[in-house]
């Protein structure tokens, strides 16, 4: 057949793959296969069909045949690397690639394709290695630069030795002063020489260029070359001559850039040895001083209400002359103030701005609240509501503790009320797209309405928060501020799903997932109903973690696009973008509370086990970024008090670094314990690239070590209920691990029995493992020594379901929804650790071959308390559901709304609103409950 005829047969497979119909496209190449079965493209075409179809297992063995093939054409490269993508075998795609240039050296597509290849496997070194032979290969200049920009990326990599990253530096500094063409032929070329004289503090080499016309006008259009040109001059210790240049931008060009400004400040207050040479100069600080006042005066006056760089810069000259001492007039800050409100009060973003300076002494603020006091409380117009809005936000912002009283703040949030329904009217015509000028008004009664709850430990204050709130969004959809507080008050409320519907109605995208995911997934699995079946929440801890699986597929493409279009200012931002999200800690922390909603819904089996294991162990390895988001919830609490952030946070405990590690530890041992597999059978078996293990610890500790270390710092971020459960479980682990290492079975017999499985599914044998007459043992094997003394429970472990009884009983009575619920699914979690640790000594034969008859009666003595415990809280909680979902419930939800809100907001919003918090608290508690004794029945 010729190659025309095989290419029309071709098309339909990749139209099928192109269209998502992978049955198809597998059907298809099972036809042509049949007719050309040693076609490379075709069978990678039909590994890359099998990948789609999750069919794994058949897919490697496909893969592993075109690999030994050692493949050339560019359809089959194509093809096998998103089928080495899609597993997770990126060496393996460099490795194709690389066997691949080397038989077409003259292939500047293929090399191109080799270079591209390391560097989606972030191989700097080889990616710097290649580009460099294609420079001299084919002459180009974009290759030089490729190299330079890998060989510093080498050198900015975490696992290249401190020692030989100035050696990367000059090197890849002699390469680009080599080059034939000059280095501002580009902005982007210039930004990475610049970065390197930067680097290697070649500063005299970097003033050349920097004041060469063409560096200058580089500068004057490259925002990101202007950055490392004000870094070198900084370095050097030009602050005054930055100063001056940005003085200049900011009088002849007009610049209103920010950053100038600062220069010019920075300038102003320079270092004490600069300003003793200044001195002998005859230009002393207050020279200095006076002279910005001047400039910044001049432009305040010649903005207007233009722009507000001016103003600015005079409040941040007077606050860092009062830190530097040399401040004359002690008024001077508050009139400044009060010329800046007098000119910008109207402006919404004037409360941020006034905010840095607002730490005044006891006179100038007694004279500032008495100035704000003075704004009139009667408007017709936004400007004037404005004004208004933000001398409210400032006077709260400076309250004194004094002031924080039940009863002022009541009086407060009436008058918030009062002015925010006075003003609707404003707003009127609005279309439904745009904010209401009152919004903020609601946003500072419900800070003050949360913090009426902190004062008393009254839910009435919470509920009235809500209905004032979910009124504003009926006048203002697009108030996703107002969202924010609403889901941290529903989750205090024990109300998940109506957080849930807020969450979802902000349309959450993207790198939001990362950012923002933590408002509704923080400690989810205490309202998880996995248990029944209802996989609300793990559904959206799956979808919340689509964002890193589209990162770590589509981020080294835009790192690719980046070098194609030589845009080397942004390949390190792509790289660091990429890493904060692969070691992003919010991923992992859904990654842990996904794992304890999982466990509640699936038959706990050996397969879970090993998958779960493997995962958490590479989880265990990163050092995490934190990106979470929590500047983002709109803070209007006096500055003396806690903020909106810790005050309504889930169970008053960040599920920070130091929690992750705990439940680290915990799962980890719990799973290897229960597991047969261990690092030799593990490395047979894995599939895809071992991830970097980028996390910082001791190397000469073994696994088994850093897991029995324990950090103070990370106890103090558990609640105490959690606590317990970690010295529970480490207590469950230490007195089990002797019996779990004597009766696990050895690693041959182990991959043996997945080289019988792998067979059995795919046909084929497990690749570089031969099953030997030895190993089939059937899964057991036979002990030389003797089983280890069975010894009883610990103590810890055999009152701790007693204690946890006692403990519930005393939340019941005394504490929220949301802390019973978490008492009750710890307990339940407890539960399942046991059943994990206890798993491998359900099998008969394996009790009886290794003897320990005796471990397995002891077992009785911890289960019994345990289903009893757990079926005492499951019928409290359905009876609590019951009782929280009754009319008696729902009266005593709408009797909480104050008298002066309930004529505003109306009683059949009052009553829907209530009504929902009664449903959504009944429907947590009875699903909590009746999974409970959903687990207690299977696991008995």
């Amino acid at each position: 057949m010729s190659a025309l005829a095989l290419d029309r047969q071709i098309r339909p497979i990749y139209d099928a793959l192109d269209t998502g119909s992978n049955k198809s496209a597998i059907v298809a190449c099972n036809k042509l296969l049949k007719k050309h079965p040693k076609n490379d493209l075709i069978k990678s075409l039909k590994a890359l069909a099998l990948i789609r179809s999750q069919k794994v297992e058949e897919a490697l063995v496909i893969c592993d045949e075109v690999l030994e093939s050692k493949p050339t054409h560019d359809g089959v490269l194509t093809a096998m690397m998103h089928v080495l993508r899609g597993l997770g075998r990126h060496n393996d795609m460099v490795t194709m690639f690389e066997e691949a240039y080397k038989k077409q050296p003259a292939n500047e597509d293929l090399g191109a394709q080799t270079f591209f290849a390391n560097v989606r496997a972030s191989h700097w070194k080889s990616a710097h290695q290649i580009a460099t032979r294609m420079y001299k290969q084919f002459q180009e200049e974009r290759y030089l630069y490729w190299s330079v920009i890998s060989a510093v990326l080498q050198a900015k990599d975490t696992s290249t030795p401190p020692a030989m990253r100035p050696i990367l530096y000059k090197l890849a500094h002699r390469l680009i002063t080599s080059s034939s063409t000059l280095s501002y032929s580009t902005a982007d070329r210039f930004h990475l020489h610049l970065s390197l004289l930067r680097e290697l503090q070649l500063y005299d080499e970097a003033e050349k260029l920097l004041t060469s016309d063409v560096g200058k006008n580089i500068c004057a259009t490259s925002l990101s070359c202007n950055e490392v040109r004000r870094d070198i001059w900084l370095q050097q210790g030009l602050t005054q001559q930055e100063g001056e240049r940005a003085e200049r931008l900011i009088v002849e060009n007009r610049d209103r850039n920010w950053l100038e400004f600062l220069a010019v400040l920075d300038a102003t207050f320079v270092p004490t040895s600069s300003i003793s040479e200044a001195n002998q100069n005859g230009s002393g600080s207050e020279d200095r001083i006076k002279h910005s006042e001047e400039l910044f005066s001049r432009i305040a006056a010649d903005d207007g209400l233009k722009d507000r760089s001016g103003s600015l810069a005079l409040l941040e000259l007077e606050k860092r002359a009062r830190t530097h001492g040399l401040s004359k007039d002690p008024s001077r800050m508050l009139m400044i103030m009060q010329q800046y409100f007098e000119k910008f009060g109207d402006k919404a973003c004037c409360f941020e701005d006034l905010k840095p300076y607002l730490e005044l002494e006891a006179d100038d603020l007694k004279q500032w609240i008495s100035f704000l006091e003075g704004v009139p409380t009667s408007f017709t117009t936004v400007s004037e509501l404005r004004r208004l809005i933000n001398s409210y936000k400032i006077i709260r912002h400076g309250l004194p503790k004094s002031e924080i009283t039940v009863e002022k703040e009541l009086a407060r949030v009436e008058k918030y009320t009062k002015y925010y329904f006075a003003g609707l009217s404003l707003g009127a015509g609005l279309p439904s797209t745009e904010l209401q000028p009152v919004d903020d008004l609601v946003l500072l009664a419900g800070n003050t309405f949360v913090n009426l709850w902190t004062l008393t430990n009254d839910d009435s204050h919470l509920l009235s928060a809500v209905y004032v709130l979910e009124f504003a969004l009926t006048k203002s959809k697009q108030c996703f501020l107002a969202r924010l507080i609403l889901i941290r008050i529903y989750r205090l409320l024990c109300a998940p799903a109506l957080a849930l519907d807020h969450y979802r109605a902000m349309q959450i995208k993207q790198v939001q997932h990362d950012t923002l995911s933590h408002l509704i997934l923080s400690r989810a699995s205490t309202f998880s109903l996995a248990s029944t079946g209802d996989l609300t929440l793990a559904t959206e801890c799956l979808e919340s973690t689509q964002i890193y699986l589209s990162n770590s597929q589509e981020t080294g493409d835009f790192v690719v696009r980046a070098f194609t279009a030589e845009k080397y200012s942004q390949i390190p931002e792509f790289i660091v973008f990429e890493d904060r999200l692969d070691n992003s800690l919010q991923r992992d922390t859904v990654k842990m509370e996904h794992l304890r909603m999982r466990l509640t819904h699936e038959p706990i089996s050996s397969d879970i086990i090993d998958m779960e294991l493997i995962e958490l162990k590479f989880i265990f390895d990163r050092t995490h970024h934190d990106n979470r988001d929590f500047a983002i919830l709109p803070n209007y609490q006096p500055r003396v008090s806690q903020s909106l952030h810790e005050q309504t946070l889930f169970l008053g405990k960040p599920e920070g670094q130091g929690w992750l590690s705990t439940y680290l530890k915990v799962y980890i041992r719990a799973f290897q314990q229960a597991s047969d597999l261990d690092d030799t059978v593990e490395e047979k078996l894995l599939i895809g690239d071992r991830p970097k293990q980028t996390a910082d610890f001791d190397k000469k500790l073994s696994l088994k070590e850093r897991l029995l270390q324990c950090d103070p710092e990370s106890m103090t971020t558990l609640t105490q209920d959690e606590a317990r459960l970690v010295e529970y479980a480490s207590a469950l682990a230490d007195w089990l691990e002797p019996y779990h290492n004597y009766a696990r079975p050895p690693p041959s017999v182990v991959l043996a029995e997945a080289a019988k499985q792998t067979e059995l599914k795919t046909g084929h044998p497990l690749k570089g493992f031969e099953v030997s007459p030895s190993n089939g043992t059937n899964g057991h094997h036979k002990k030389d020594e003797e089983p280890p003394v069975i010894q009883g429970p610990p103590e810890t472990v055999l009152k701790y379901f007693d204690t946890l009884r006692t403990r519930f009983e005393e939340v019941q009575s005394k504490s929220s929804l949301t802390e019973i619920l978490h008492v009750a699914t710890l307990a339940q979690e407890a539960f399942l650790l046991l059943v994990i640790e206890s798993l491998r000594f359900k099998t008969p034969s394996v009790v009886k071959i290794n003897k320990l008859g005796a471990l397995v009666t002891s077992f009785k003595e911890l289960y019994t308390p345990a289903l009893s415990v757990l079926k005492v809280i499951s019928n409290d909680l359905v009876k609590r559901g019951e009782l929280e979902g009754s009319t008696e419930s729902r009266k005593t939800c709408i009797e909480s709304c104050t008298s002066e809100l309930a004529p505003q907001v109306g009683h059949d919003f009052i009553f829907t609103h209530a009504k929902k918090v009664a449903d959504s608290r009944r429907k947590v508690l009875e699903g909590v409950g009746k999974g409970i004794a959903r687990l207690s029945t299977v696991y008995t």
